[in-house]
């Protein structure tokens, strides 16, 4: 059976973590759903891996990588930025820049389903060229 893990790396301070990646959670979540779905009658196993961050990890806060690539790189016309999160200012105690994607001239704070699930589905499709 052919192996398609998907991860999420996204900070935790005592339990807590931003909106932005409270909102990825969802939509990693959801696509998780419905790659399994779609996939898993094709011979592959899909998984899902929740790292958890410290905040000397930011930088990583609120990634998602299939089969250790970032989507970023799995993706069109996409590319990793980051911005202002007040909620992990709030979290940390001083303002902090988090990760976001850019695409099509949209910034995603969180990542939406239909991303995560391109995403895989690039990466397989490259897998069986």
């Amino acid at each position: 059976m052919k192996q398609l893990e998907i991860e999420w790396r996204h900070l935790d301070k005592d339990g807590k973590t931003c909106d932005r990646c409270s909102d990825t959670r969802k939509t990693v979540r959801a696509a998780f759903a419905d790659l399994v779905k779609q996939l898993e009658p094709e011979g592959w196993e899909v998984t899902l891996k929740d790292t958890l961050l410290t905040d000397k990890e930011i930088p990583e806060s609120n990634s998602i990588y299939v089969n250790g690539v970032a989507i970023e790189k799995l993706l069109p016309d996409t590319r990793k930025s980051e911005n202002c999160c007040a909620a992990c200012g709030e979290i940390l105690g001083s303002p902090t820049m988090c990760r976001t994607l850019e695409r099509n001239g949209h910034t995603f704070e969180a990542i939406p389903v239909a991303m995560i699930v391109e995403a895989a589905h690039n990466f397989i499709e490259a897998q069986t060229k």
